[in-house]
Order: C-alpha cells, then structure tokens, then sequence
C-alpha cells in the first residue's frame, strides 16, 4: 500500500503523549520524515430526560476546543524542536482511530504512563491494542517512574545510539530485523541481535528436555541459527555491523534487561488481532509493558516481509512466541 512519510503520533494533552511526541520528532528528522498529530475523543449518547422519551447526543463544542487546544500545543511543540507537522482532530475510540491512520503512515507513536502491572495491560488501552493491529510499526515510549513516591517525571529524549531486536527465527522477527537493520543505519547506531533460549529449570519453556542434553550444544545451535539469519538480513545492507548474542532466557526477559541499557528493542509481533494479538504472555506485550526505554512493535502486515508460511531457519525455530 502506498504510505506518506510521515510519523503518526497519538496526542493527548498528557504529559506522556508530549514525551513521546519529543521522540517522534527525532526520529521523523532523522528519517527525513513529517509529524501527524492527531487527538481523538468519544462521545456516548445517553438517554435524554425528556417528555417523548428520545435521545440526545451531548454538546461536543467544548471538547472540541479542548482537543484543538492539545493540537495547538502539540503543534507549538514540534515547532520548536524543528519538524515539520500537520494536525487533526478526530471522533471516535483512540486506538481504532490511530489503527485507521496507520494504513497511510510510515510510523505510529504513542506514549504509555509505563506504571505496569493489570491496569496498563488492560486490552483496551492504546499503547496495547495499536501494535497488535496497525498497519504500520509502532513505537510505544513509556514515561517511567524516576522518585521512589511514584510521581512521573519526563525524561528528555535522546538519540537512539543502541539498539536491540529480538530475532528467533520466525518470519515476524525477520521482519523485525530488517527493520533495526535500516533504523541503525539512519541512526548511525550499535545495533545488537538477541535470541532467548529458556534452558533454565524452574518450569522453562524448554524444562522437558532430557537432563542429558548438552545445554551448550544447544545455544551453539542456536547461535549458528542466528549467525544465517542476520547475514541474509545483511544482504541488502554492506557495511552495517549486528552484534549476536544467544543467552539462556526468555526473549520477554533478555529484551526487558537490555532495554535498562539501550535507546530502543525492536520486536516482532505476528499481528493476528484480536485477543490472539494481545495475550498478556506473548513476547512483545509483556516487553511493551515493562521494558525501561522505547519499543518498535513490527507485524508481518506493517512492512513487506515474509509470509508466514515460509520456512524457518535451522537452529532457532519458534523459541518464544510474540
């Protein structure tokens, strides 16, 4: 599908979407791209008290120039940081507004307050339900907690000079790759490739294997896996250097651990929506929800990568779903 160059941004109001529009807008100027800020709103009708026993919608003028007011500022924003934006207001539940926009953008960004725990997982929220399903590569960019009172405190973006993906051999991670491949390139950034392999006891993926299996064998399988699937990523980019690391762990917790130390995690997502698309112990909703710094989500749909009927390689096969 065609798409304009532009990066998507969900505003609204917030002290969390205002960070992640900061982050937006280094990336836009990095890739050479614009900003579209849009704020959305949802009126419920509601039963009105009235003799023939009709409805009545609720007066939105106010939210509306409410809504404007975010834009005008979010607008402000990207002023001073020197990109370019256009603004919009839109009716409707966020997520399936954003999702919508996605068909045409290059990049969706959304915020997250990033408090964790059932409340910020809910299947509802934004920062949950727009990765599973845009069409577009999304970035979820929490705002973490920096006092020990739980009061949140923006800290400024800066450049993305890390990066870490997930790979484990699926077609969604192959995807992934490719696309930390072209986001390091732009960046000018160290780009590292990590596949968890939970050999670990205490109830692992991987705990009915037989005591005798040698556990190194394994990862060196592994590694040998990985080392195939970043040379062919690596094809159509000369010059670029992929780190490769193979650890005993789950992909959820080995890229949580390193988002304490990078600048972004790139993970894959097989983006079947629906509540396939948002199980809470699927590798990019638990990294979404507890990683320390700035996750790319990519599904198969939201770049030109392979099906899911295509072969995987040997030596990784599906060590962790997403």
């Amino acid at each position: 599908m065609a798409r304009d160059d532009v990066v998507l941004v969900g505003v609204d109001g917030s002290a969390a979407s205002l960070h992640a529009l900061d982050w937006a807008a280094a990336e836009a100027i990095t890739l050479g791209y614009s900003l579209q800020l849009v704020c959305s709103y949802a009126l419920p009708s509601f039963t009105a008290a009235s003799l023939d026993g009709g409805y009545a919608a609720l007066d939105d003028t106010a939210i509306q120039e409410g809504a404007r007011a975010v834009l005008a500022e979010a607008r402000a924003r990207a002023d001073v940081l020197g990109v370019r934006a256009t603004a919009s207001v839109a009716t409707g539940d966020a997520a399936g507004v954003l999702v919508e926009m996605s068909r045409k953008a290059r990049l969706a960004v959304v915020g997250t307050r990033g408090r964790g725990g059932f409340a910020d997982r809910l299947l509802g929220t934004v920062s949950s339900a727009l990765p599973a399903h845009a069409f577009c590569p999304t970035v979820v960019v929490p705002m973490r907690a920096q006092t020990g009172e739980g009061d949140l405190e923006v800290t400024p973006s800066r450049p993305v000079r890390r990066i870490v993906v997930g790979v484990d051999g699926s077609p969604a991670s192959d995807v992934a790759l490719r696309r930390a491949i072209r986001e390091a390139k732009a960046w000018g950034a160290e780009l590292t490739a990590v596949a968890g392999v939970p050999l670990g006891s205490g109830g692992s993926a991987l705990a009915w294997l037989p005591a005798a299996v040698d556990h190194e064998a394994v990862l060196a399988d592994v590694a040998e896996g990985l080392a195939v699937v970043v040379e062919r990523a690596l094809v159509d980019h000369p010059g670029v250097e992929v780190k490769r690391h193979v650890l005993d762990g789950t992909g959820a917790a080995l890229l949580t651990e390193f988002s304490t130390a990078t600048d972004l995690v790139v993970v894959g997502s097989r983006g079947r929506g629906g509540f396939a698309g948002l199980l809470m112990g699927s590798t990019s909703q638990a990294v979404l929800h507890h990683a320390a710094c700035p996750v790319m989500v990519v599904t198969s749909r939201s770049e030109d990568g392979p099906t899911e009927h295509q072969g995987r390689v040997t030596g990784i096969g599906d060590l962790y779903p997403t």
